[in-house]
């Protein structure tokens, strides 16, 4: 047997400090997960748990421009903190959680908020506002030998050296073994699964030519340039 036409390419992220790519499986997003955010977003954190929802794997952007997409005239930038899982499973327990992560990333959520907000007034999915192409720019990929276990430390992003968000992951309204549990309690996670694990608060638009910085505790910064569409 023969493939109709050649498959996609493997959509991978370089490992810091080595020669080695992460080759991506999936990648999940959790939603409503810093207490500000959720007030600022006009929901209450004591009510709404967070949610889940899903971005392809080849919507990583790993060079520093993205193209402004299209349908859209509200892109949104969410700085994130990214979880890579190194070891897949279901029914995980939080206190194991930990030793199914490879490394860690800092990754960015964009958003064309007014498609989300339109399809969440609709009672519909939010896949045209999250999951379109580039929407999941990502740094290299840091292992838990290089930097530790990630349960606090500092999340700032700029925009135009303006400080926009500002957080501690500390913050986070479910943990990231809290969150790996979840998940793995809704899909069988594998090795190359990635996990978005919420943004802070203080999103907001960004244009063409606008420059964002996201820095996160022992993880550096990742740079991202809107470029017009191509």
């Amino acid at each position: 047997m023969t493939y109709c036409f050649a498959p996609p390419s493997v959509s991978a992220v370089p490992v810091a400090g080595s020669n080695l790519l992460f080759p991506v499986h999936r990648i999940y997003c959790v939603g409503k997960n810093y207490a500000a955010h959720v007030r600022e977003m006009g929901s209450d954190p004591s009510r709404e748990p967070p949610c889940f929802f899903l971005k392809p794997a080849d919507a990583i952007v790993l060079d520093s421009v993205m193209s402004y997409p299209p349908g859209t005239n509200n892109l949104h930038y969410e700085g994130e903190l990214v979880l890579a899982i190194g070891k897949g499973g279901a029914d995980i327990e939080p206190d194991e959680a930990s030793g199914h992560i490879f490394g860690y990333a800092l990754g960015l959520d964009m958003t064309r908020r007014d498609l989300q907000t339109h399809a969440g007034k609709l009672g519909q999915p939010w896949d045209t506002g999250k999951a379109f192409d580039e929407s999941a720019p990502l740094s290299p990929i840091t292992p838990v030998e290089q930097c530790g276990l990630l349960e606090r430390g500092s999340i700032r992003l700029w925009v135009n050296s303006q400080l926009r968000q500002e957080a501690d992951i500390s913050q986070l309204i479910w943990s990231c073994n809290e969150i790996i549990s979840q998940l793995s309690r809704l899909y069988t996670l594998v090795p190359g699964d990635l996990v978005f694990t919420g943004t802070p608060a203080g999103v907001g638009p960004v244009e063409v030519g606008d420059e964002i910085r996201l820095e996160i505790h022992r993880l550096g910064q990742l740079h991202l340039k809107i470029g017009k569409n191509s």
